[in-house]
């Protein structure tokens, strides 16, 4: 309880240091920020073009297959940069680590918060592309507020483990991008979760990242609450609990050591 009490009263340094790690992301280039859209863009394009127009990929069910698509990437893209940043969170602020009045264990939300931003910038286009569509505002859009704090949950636990690592072996930053790749496969983000048999469904479905996808078409789709999934929400949380449980641990033990290593 101590420690969010104290990001409540950190909460001025924070934002302005996210403010920093996200203006010092795109220093220098001309286009600034507009490159943090483009790759995000492109992917989206390309597998557009691809699915529909290389494979003629049929709408999913009565939606269209581009709505459809950027209602499980636009959530893909926030988690594996925020998760990307957070890794590496500890080892871009080195001169903070060695501060003895710096708590460390923000650096991860720094990151991010930083993630976020463009985060949200994202859901507004979504919600503008499916009035676009002509899909009506519906009292399901406010839960996407919950899904966003489910998923600042799940990668804030994984980010606490990786940065803690990576400090002592430079190998976990590959490990995790590795990891990213088949994360992105393995999730049914541009394919559809029903071509997956009977019997391997469940398999699927404890990564905690499908049920943060399927939560945003939910949303933005299928006008479906989280809660009419108990089953699936309560294992994501006791997933989620114990993964930040597991970093705060590992943290806690391995933070008098940063300063030796960096």
């Amino acid at each position: 309880m101590s420690y969010f009490i104290n990001l409540i009263k950190d909460r001025n340094l924070i934002l302005q240091l996210a403010k920093n790690d996200f203006k010092v992301k795109y220093l220098g280039s001309y286009l600034g920020i507009f490159w943090a859209f483009v790759h995000p863009i492109t992917m989206i394009l390309i597998y557009w073009f691809v699915f529909t127009v290389g494979f003629r990929t049929m709408p999913i069910g009565d939606v269209p297959f581009v709505l459809w698509l950027i209602a499980g990437i636009i959530p893909w893209f926030f988690i594996s940069e925020a998760i990307s940043s957070g890794t590496s969170a500890i080892l871009d602020n080195s001169y903070l680590v060695k501060k003895v009045i710096f708590r460390v264990s923000v650096l991860p939300i720094i990151k991010i918060l930083s993630a976020l931003f463009i985060h949200i910038i994202f859901i507004l286009i979504v919600f503008i592309v499916f009035l676009v569509y002509d899909y009506p505002i519906t009292m399901h859009y406010l839960q996407v507020f919950y899904f966003l704090f489910a998923s600042i949950a799940l990668v804030y636990g994984i980010s606490l483990i990786t940065s803690s690592l990576i400090v002592f072996s430079r190998d976990v930053g590959q490990i995790v991008s590795v990891l990213l790749q088949f994360g992105f496969w393995l999730t049914p983000i541009f394919w559809s979760f029903e071509i997956v048999p009977l019997n391997l469904q469940l398999l699927f479905k404890l990564n905690p990242i499908y049920y943060i996808v399927e939560g945003y078409r939910n949303t933005f789709i299928y006008q479906k609450w989280f809660w009419e999934d108990p089953l699936l929400t309560v294992y994501f949380w006791i997933v989620t609990i114990m993964i930040i449980g597991i970093g705060t641990i590992l943290f806690k033990k391995l933070r008098p050591h940063f300063s030796d290593v960096l």
